[in-house]
């Protein structure tokens, strides 16, 4: 179906109301409209108003970026801009997220993209950093890359089956729920990689005591343990806000605690700045 064909609207939001498993009856009761005018607008025979786009994508959760698809399909302008991030309009949000990374300090913590590009990371992330080659940590590192990748922390780290299988999962959701083929190509990347012979072959079981599966890793330092959590900007009105989170690392105890303050009372100033200048002298890519 062409780009420009009137019914190619219709299509798309009918896979996503299949991709977010609601039948028609179950959308068209959220979005205040008949059965019969949703299906006439999957179906091409009527095209829907701007609004009525709009309140689709709303409740069908479909990211900024979709949802302009979804009105340029339909005929209509976008709603959402795509600033760059070191645009004069994205300063505020800039610095919030600098403000967020060195706030964790002395944790590691890392802001990524849509497709988990890192967008740039605090000085603690040396610790999880340092012993990785510069391939995987240029301006083009990803996080998926650099936990499954063989020369990446996949050698170091001590419960590998565990972790791998947790990020595929994830990114498997991920590519499942939005339909974007650059996370399944991404997944289908990092799912091929060849596992380190010497990580451990199947995940252990789920530790009854335990709170969250954490990153275990060697590192010179020692063995540490780390458990990660997710931010989001609230509201986003922006696409690349929308497309942007904050991954922030936390010592799973006290002996991976003290390595991270020793780490970050000793730290050369200057020791990690090679990725950073990379990343930081890039915007978040169009298109990501």
């Amino acid at each position: 179906m062409d780009d420009d064909d009137p019914r190619r609207v219709g299509v798309l939001l009918r896979d996503w109301r299949r991709r977010k498993k609601l039948s028609q009856l179950d959308l068209a009761l959220l979005a205040d409209t008949s059965t019969r005018h949703l299906s006439c607008v999957e179906t091409g025979r009527a095209r829907p108003s701007r609004s009525m786009v709009l309140r689709l994508a709303e409740h069908l959760d479909v990211p900024l970026r979709d949802r302009n698809g979804l009105l340029l399909a339909a005929g209509y302008a976008p709603a959402y801009r795509e600033s760059p991030l070191d645009s004069d309009r994205m300063a505020m949000a800039h610095a919030a997220l600098r403000a967020m990374l060195a706030g964790h300090e002395p944790n590691p913590s890392v802001v990524i993209d849509r497709v988990w590009n890192v967008v740039d990371y605090n000085d603690a992330m040396s610790v999880l950093l340092d012993s990785v080659p510069s391939a995987l940590t240029g301006a083009d590192a990803n996080v998926m890359r650099l936990i499954l990748h063989p020369d990446g922390l996949a050698g170091q780290c001590l419960n590998f089956a565990e972790v791998r299988a947790h990020a595929l999962a994830r990114l498997a959701h991920q590519a499942a729920a939005t339909g974007h083929r650059d996370l399944r190509d991404l997944y289908e990347e990092v799912a091929a990689y060849p596992v380190p012979p010497d990580a451990d072959g199947v995940p252990a079981p789920a530790d009854p005591d335990g709170f969250t599966a954490p990153l275990r890793v060697r590192t010179p330092l020692g063995n540490l343990s780390l458990f990660s959590m997710i931010a989001t900007f609230g509201a986003p009105a922006d696409v690349t806000l929308s497309e942007l989170a904050v991954e922030t690392f936390f010592p799973a105890d006290e002996a991976t605690a003290q390595v991270l303050r020793d780490l970050a009372e000793t730290r050369d100033a200057g020791g990690v700045g090679g990725m950073r200048n990379a990343l930081v002298s890039r915007s978040v890519r169009p298109g990501l």
